[in-house]
């Protein structure tokens, strides 16, 4: 199964490099898929890579569900 997880651009170091924030972690992401990535923009994360950008209540949606299976585990 493949999981991709939404995450809040807080630096873009490079073109194609920047760090994301999920839960309180951070992490340095691929950001060669999206295009003219901005600090700030949320974006699904998978295998270290962002691979769409998402709006904020799209995201914020998408992090509550996975906390609610998280609890059901």
């Amino acid at each position: 199964m493949c999981l991709g997880v939404p995450a809040k651009i807080i630096e873009v170091t490079s073109p194609f490099l920047g760090r994301a924030e999920v839960a309180g972690v951070t992490r340095g992401v691929g950001l060669q898929l999206i295009e003219d990535p901005q600090v700030g923009d949320w974006v699904l994360i998978h295998a270290g890579y962002a691979i769409h950008r998402m709006d904020e209540d799209q995201a914020r949606e998408t992090i509550g569900l996975l906390e609610e299976l998280r609890e059901k585990l």
